[in-house]
Order: structure tokens, then sequence, then C-alpha cells
């Protein structure tokens, strides 16, 4: 493993759990009642006292798109390319379990539960994710991305087997599709700019996979949130795109952001935060994506999400890149 791969893959893997944390105290919220609780969401604050969801957490605490990353990594480096369905699925349900056990609120999101639900009344797993169009898959893609190499079609492919159970429609395998690539080209040394037309190809390849419920042209959306982005207007962005949890809206703003404020992916985390809605999330998609394309946070940041937080990154990188040759040396 490359010095390149060992950064961006630690990077990446910090960078989502920045951006998850930094967003957390506004998840669910409009804009404007982030600005009446909070002002301007520039560095890691509490949430405020019965929050919906994050109610219990401190700041700097991550949620569920950060542990959900990191459940999603162990399970990969169990089997990366069959996939356990059933495995995967005890590992959400037991996730959830100790999220109740502690009073915490941020429980599975909608397409999981729904699909999960339908699995214990005997559905096939083959079924049970096929109107599942939320973020729920993006937002915890990234351990697909440091796992296999640049390649459209092999990004899709892997990235589907982990949707199937809970997001397996062309909406949310395309959508997470893009983020992983970005993701495997970062490693691969590439910038975010550079990485664009490998995630949109992937994208169109996830498209083709799954159900057709929900969105029919991801690549779509996010060329859009680009372009978007490109008028220099966070306001038009926001209009055109929307930030809630349904990936058309939240993954393709994720890439937005990214464009409108280039090489500074501090700036763009302090934007998601602030953004609305699924805050956590698209700063999640966010971190991910900058942190796996070279771009850096400052060093305070970042020391105070592993002082609040047990996040053994080191070591699953380690494991993580060290399957990644395994694989790419199998398919050479």
């Amino acid at each position: 493993m490359s010095t390149v791969e060992i950064t961006r893959a630690r990077a990446a893997l910090l960078g989502l759990a920045v951006g998850d944390a930094l967003g957390m105290p506004a998840q669910t919220l409009p804009r404007a009642e982030i600005r009446a609780h909070y002002g301007r969401i520039t560095g890691f604050v509490a949430p405020f006292a019965d929050h919906p969801v994050s109610h219990g957490l401190k700041a700097g605490q991550i949620t569920d798109d950060t542990e959900q990353t990191l459940l999603l990594a162990r399970r990969l480096l169990k089997d990366p390319i069959a996939f356990d369905d059933l495995g995967w699925t005890r590992d959400l349900l037991e996730w959830e379990a100790e999220i109740r056990a502690k009073g915490l609120r941020d429980l599975l999101g909608p397409s999981s539960k729904a699909a999960i639900e339908a699995l214990q009344a005997g559905a096939s797993p083959e079924e049970t994710g096929l109107k599942g169009t939320t973020n729920g898959a993006a937002m915890r893609i990234a351990p697909v991305g440091i796992l296999f190499q640049p390649d459209p079609a092999l990004i899709a492919r892997q990235v589907a087997r982990t949707c199937r159970v809970t997001h397996n429609t062309g909406e949310a395998i395309a959508a997470a599709s893009a983020v992983a690539a970005v993701v495997s080209a970062g490693l691969a040394g590439r910038s975010f700019e550079a990485a664009l037309d490998t995630a949109l190809a992937a994208a169109r390849a996830g498209q083709t996979e799954g159900s057709s419920h929900g969105e029919g042209d991801m690549a779509g959306r996010i060329t859009l949130a680009l372009q978007l982005a490109d008028r220099g207007d966070a306001e038009a962005l926001i209009a055109g795109i929307g930030t809630s949890v349904a990936s058309r809206e939240s993954v393709a703003m994720a890439f937005g952001l990214m464009r409108l404020h280039g090489n500074d992916l501090w700036a763009a985390l302090q934007a998601a935060a602030n953004v609305g809605d699924d805050t956590d999330t698209i700063g999640a998609i966010l971190g991910a994506m900058g942190g796996a394309t070279g771009l850096s946070l400052p060093a305070e940041v970042e020391a105070e999400v592993l002082a609040v937080n047990d996040l053994p990154l080191d070591s699953l990188v380690a494991d993580l890149l060290a399957m990644r040759a395994t694989l790419a040396a199998e398919t050479a």
C-alpha cells in the first residue's frame, strides 16, 4: 500500500466523521431553525435540549453516518465480494439495539428500517430494499471506495451488493456508486474534479442495478448540482437540489458543495452544517470525498473529533488497504 493510499483512506474516514459531527446538532432542522438555535455553526456544538434526533449527544460526537460506515467496513472485511446479507442485517439490528440501550434517538433510517422489518416478516433479501431511495447507502459507502479500484462497473457492482437488503433501487445505488467512485479515485491519487468522470460513469452503471423506483437519472442530478454550483450562488444550489434524506437531493448537494467551495473542505463542511435538513449526512459524504481526494482539515478540528469519539481508524485503514491490494491482485 502506498503512502497516498494510507493518508487518503484515513482522511476519508476522518473527514466523514468530522462532517457528521459538525452537522449533528442541525440534522432534520430547517435553516431558519438552525439559525434560531445556533446562529451559524462554525465549529462543534452540542444539540439543544430535547433535539428530535440528536438529544443526548455532545459537541463533536458522531452519529449513525460514521458508526454504520465503520460497521460496513468490518462486514466487508469478512467477505467483500459475496457480501453476507443476513450478517449485515444482524449488524444493523445489533447496532440499533445498542443505540436504544444508551437512550439515544439516532436510529435506523426509514429505508433500512422498512427493509429489515420486511426481512423479519419473511420477505426475501432480493425484495426488501426495492423502495429504498434514501441516502443511508451513500452515507456509509466509503469503505467500498477504499477496497476497490476506480473502475465504474466494478464499483457499481460492489455497491449494489451492499445495498441489496436496504437500498436496492437505481437511485440509491447510483448515488452511493458515485460517492464510492470518488473515494476510490482519490486513493488512486486524483483530485475531486479529476474523479468526477469516474463518479458519473459509476452512477450511470449503478442506475441499472436494483429497481427503477425513485430518481431515474442520478448522474443527471449530480451534474445539475455541479452546474448550479458553478454560478457561485449557494441559494440557487439549495433551491435547485434540496437537502432532504432522498439520495437525489442530499447526495447531489454534497457534490455541489464540494465544487462550490473548491479546495476548502472546512468551509464546505461548515456550509453543509448550516444548509438545513439532513446536514450530518451531507457533511459526512462531503468529508469522505474531500478527505479521499487530498483535501485537509484544521488539525485542531480532527483532534477534537478523535478526542470525543472512539475511532480505531489506523487499524481499520490498514486492514482495508491490505484487502484492496489483495483484491487488485486477484483481478489483475
